[in-house]
């Protein structure tokens, strides 16, 4: 798209109409969507299509949220899809192509399928028996019931028929008409509440982004409901301890983890304050605050739960993130989701649109919600630019709960250790659980994980890491792009 004329948005939507084939149990149009545009002017903005509450939302939903870290699927978990609303504004503002161009490459890959990837293969071989006993069976299951397997064909025609008709009538052939029709007559044969009303209510709203300095960057991220205000804090907090890429060598190198993991353990803290004011907000972001965290983290221990202050939340996984940078300076970091692998798990036979699971992000972090209320995130698309404006890295990750633990570290690698952006992303992570337990990626060292049980901190294993994050940085007249290969990315540019 960016090769014909198009622009750094028309990149991105085209990228994520054709990840969410690729990538269907973590994103698509029955979702939502966050966008950061940095224009070559210097200017930037948030579009915010998160999902909403449903005006027929049952009033004690919440009661319904698990004890214990799980899939929710149900369609009683459904939130009105944000997504190509979100598009539509993005491309109303910074758009250069037509709308229709945007969507062929989807719709043909749609129509005529291809080999299921690595990635979507692992994912329906995890939940395979909950695929075969959920209306997702109708696109994932062979002629015989059985879920495909990486390599075999699938095939979209449903949505490719849909995306047609949403590139030739535009953005509101999804929110009125017959395609609403057809949605909610889908969804509520499966329980769901979705109303047409909650379709063409749905506004995606324009906003002005939160600004930090830090590390020589300006800093531009999407307010809340998004996840980039307590990511800006761990990275304030540990700006502060001057990491070089010395601090990665000798008995430095399990003090700086030790600080990372305290910096995530606060985050944690303050990612329950769903109710934070914009003035809370940037308070969380602020240079006093950080320092006064940053006193608060001791060298020689951890601390117990209470600590790093509120009550844990639930985790989640998911999400796809995009990283664009045009040939004309303008930026854009996007991150899209459905929640949960495969969201709410309901299939629109008559669309082909997979919908969201988008109200258990508020299981943990509320006791009630409100119709139109947007739910809590971790998403957090970034643009980091510097004064002169000719050093930017554009980035974002995916992953649920593990974006704001990975994203940090990946920035921390590149922008102060030392590591070129390659292995920024590729290097091994660790992830604090909401009940402040530490995670280690495979391959993380360990002698730093035996020094930090020391510490006192608590260190368990996890069969899955479910993050990843996309970057492009320029320096100058150089820039690198990166696709994070745990989700067997590949980075493409001219």
């Amino acid at each position: 798209m960016l090769y014909v004329g198009g622009s750094a948005v028309d990149g991105a939507i085209a990228a994520l109409l054709c990840t969410s084939l690729m990538n269907p149990q973590s994103m698509g149009i029955g979702g939502g969507v966050i966008f950061t545009v940095y224009n070559a002017n210097g200017t930037a903005k948030i579009i915010n299509a998160r999902e909403t509450v449903p005006r027929n939302v049952k009033p004690d939903l919440l009661e319904d949220c698990p004890k214990t870290v799980q899939l929710m699927p149900g369609s009683q978990w459904i939130g009105v899809p944000g997504e190509i609303r979100g598009y539509a504004e993005a491309h109303r503002l910074y758009g250069k192509l037509p709308w229709r161009i945007l969507f062929q490459p989807a719709i043909e890959l749609a129509r005529r399928g291809f080999p299921i990837p690595a990635t979507l293969g692992l994912f329906l071989r995890y939940i395979s028996s909950s695929i075969r006993n959920s209306s997702l069976c109708a696109v994932f299951c062979d002629d015989k019931g059985e879920v495909l397997k990486e390599g075999q064909i699938v095939r979209y025609p449903k949505l490719a028929d849909t995306l047609e008709l949403i590139a030739d009538h535009g953005p509101d052939a999804f929110y009125k008409g017959p395609l609403v029709e057809a949605m909610v007559q889908d969804t509520k044969s499966q329980g769901g509440t979705l109303t047409a009303e909650d379709f063409e209510n749905f506004k995606a709203k324009i906003q002005d982004p939160l600004q930090v300095e830090t590390g020589g960057y300006l800093i531009y991220m999407p307010p809340l409901p998004a996840g980039g205000a307590v990511l800006s804090f761990i990275l304030k907090v540990m700006e502060g301890f001057g990491l070089t890429p010395d601090s990665l060598k000798g008995a430095n190198r399990t003090l700086t983890y030790h600080r990372i993991i305290e910096a995530l353990k606060f985050g944690n803290g303050q990612k329950r304050n769903h109710n934070m004011s914009a003035e809370e907000a940037q308070n969380l972001i602020s240079e006093g605050f950080a320092n006064r965290i940053r006193k608060l983290i001791n060298d020689d221990r951890t601390h117990p739960l209470q600590y790093y202050s509120r009550s844990p939340g639930r985790d989640s996984v998911g999400t796809t993130h995009v990283s664009v940078l045009a040939e004309d300076g303008s930026a854009v970091s996007v991150t899209s989701t459905i929640n949960h692998i495969f969201g709410s798990m309901v299939y629109s036979p008559k669309t082909g649109v997979i919908f969201n699971n988008e109200l258990a992000d508020f299981c943990g972090k509320k006791t009630s919600i409100l119709p139109g209320e947007q739910p809590p995130s971790a998403v957090a698309p970034l643009v980091f630019v510097n004064k002169s404006r000719n050093s930017m890295l554009v980035i974002g990750g995916s992953g649920g709960s593990w974006i704001t633990s990975s994203t940090a570290q990946v920035i921390m690698n590149h922008l102060w250790l030392g590591y070129d952006l390659k292995d920024a992303i590729g290097a091994p992570v660790l992830y604090v659980t909401p009940t402040n337990e530490v995670q280690f990626e495979k391959n993380f060292s360990t002698t730093v994980k035996e020094e930090l049980r020391a510490m006192g901190h608590t260190v368990t294993e996890s069969a899955h890491f479910f993050n990843v994050v996309n970057a492009v940085s320029k320096q100058g007249g150089c820039i690198a792009a990166v696709s994070d290969a745990r989700k067997k990315g590949v980075a493409a540019g001219y």
